[in-house]
């Protein structure tokens, strides 16, 4: 995914590039108001983390005038500006998400593909090797036999086929559920990967970082 950061605290800047091209995503930075707004008006992005306290023209008004220009990726403004007002500002100026500094990286993390998602025109139907899943009627199958799922192993399962060349983290896992359910994971995991046997996928724990949803050796 193609993303585009700006910040002009270098150090941040530095910090979070690592973090997130480690994360799969194509970086592109821009130190000021002036090279963000132009970047975001001539390039194609996939979606952007906008600081408002950006010197030359402050991320506000970047914000503003790219959504006049009618660019409609999703954009996350990450600052330290907490106060009620602030936050209702850059909501109504086009911000899809808003995050106060200091924060913690995998909730950065969480919040920009929760956008991703959202902003994604989904396949009603999806199917890898014996498994389709039909998104509108909430329905999966194996091999054409239904595969009853919870609510939560639903989300879990649309979750992971959705990011499958991707780790999915466990902060995924609880904003796509709404709730902090963060110490269940691993039963609801465990009946996953049971209702999933014969259908030539698995799901693939990755230590320290998540789980991953990969095709078996043989169908």
């Amino acid at each position: 995914m193609n993303l585009l950061l700006a910040e002009d605290d270098a150090l941040l800047a530095d910090a979070l590039q690592q973090q997130l091209l480690n994360a799969s995503f194509k970086v592109e930075w821009a130190e000021n108001g002036a090279v963000a707004e132009y970047l975001l008006r001539k390039q194609d992005f996939d979606i952007a983390i906008l600081d408002l306290g950006l010197p030359m023209v402050d991320g506000l008004t970047v914000l503003k005038r790219v959504r006049e220009a009618g660019r409609t990726l999703p954009i996350l403004v990450l600052t330290a500006l907490d106060a009620l007002e602030h936050r209702v500002a850059g909501l109504q100026a086009g911000a899809d998400d808003y995050l106060t500094k200091p924060f913690d990286f995998p909730e950065l993390e969480a919040r920009l593909h929760a956008l991703l998602r959202r902003g994604r025109p989904a396949s009603q139907t999806q199917q890898l090797r014996r498994l389709s899943l039909d998104r509108a009627a909430r329905r999966a199958s194996i091999g054409g036999e239904p595969l009853e799922l919870s609510p939560r192993e639903w989300s879990l399962l649309d979750l992971l086929l959705a990011e499958r060349d991707r780790v999915v983290t466990k902060a995924q896992i609880v904003e796509a559920w709404g709730a902090d359910e963060g110490g269940s994971i691993e039963v609801y995991i465990h009946r996953l990967r049971k209702k999933l046997e014969g259908s030539g996928l698995a799901v693939r724990t990755v230590r320290g970082l998540g789980y991953l949803l990969e095709a078996t050796a043989s169908p």
